[in-house]
């Protein structure tokens, strides 16, 4: 065998071995569910909602009393922050000037790895994040608070579980959400048991 005829076989052995590496990852099938909690206060209940064109398994929520501006974001299973700032633009929503110039995406927001290619989303946060990316968060950690940054029409938090990337129905304490479809606008009632963690505590 030649000498250039060797170096052809490593580097094919070397373009497949780097190919595997960056494929195998993401054909692999997600781990075992984390046990997500809602990324909210505990003991409160909030609705959980969405309408047509929000897109299959996204969950805006709202507070069932009072109002949404500021209440605190809370991490709904503990990982790495992966993403944290801003997505888009801000526009100029605020609790002062509620009806304000809407931004683009998800303004203010976190994304967090769960571990087995599980990750959690959480749009339109009032201010910067109170994490960075990095940290590692616990369950029950505040994120940031509920805002109208973004794409949004009102406060509220925009929530996201992700599996292998895709979308998935989010579960809360071991039992479905209940939000799937995005066909019509619908919504249900949860109370929160994210009680661990420093939030649970302050």
């Amino acid at each position: 065998m030649t000498r250039r005829a060797t170096l052809a076989i490593v580097l094919a052995v070397a373009v497949l071995a780097v190919g595997a590496f960056v494929v195998i990852p993401r054909v692999l099938p997600p781990g075992p569910r984390p046990a997500f909690q809602l990324p909210v206060a505990c003991g409160e209940t909030w609705i959980l909602g969405t309408y047509p064109g929000h897109d299959d398994y996204d969950i805006d929520f709202f507070p069932a009393k009072g109002s949404a501006w500021g209440r605190p974001i809370l991490a709904s299973f503990g990982g790495t922050v992966i993403e944290a700032g801003v997505n888009g633009t801000l526009g100029e929503r605020t609790p002062q000037n509620p009806k304000g110039r809407r931004g683009s995406g998800a303004g203010y927001w976190v994304k967090i790895d769960h571990g087995g290619r599980w990750d959690t989303q959480y749009l339109h946060m009032l201010e910067p994040p109170l994490v960075e990316v990095g940290d590692e968060v616990v369950t029950g950690q505040q994120l940031g608070r509920v805002g109208s940054t973004g794409k949004s029409g009102a406060p509220h938090l925009h929530y996201e579980q992700r599996a292998a990337r895709r979308k998935v129905e989010a579960h809360f304490d071991g039992e479905a959400a209940g939000i799937t479809t995005d066909d019509r606008e619908y919504s249900v009632r949860r109370k929160s048991r994210n009680c661990a963690g420093p939030a649970a505590s302050e």
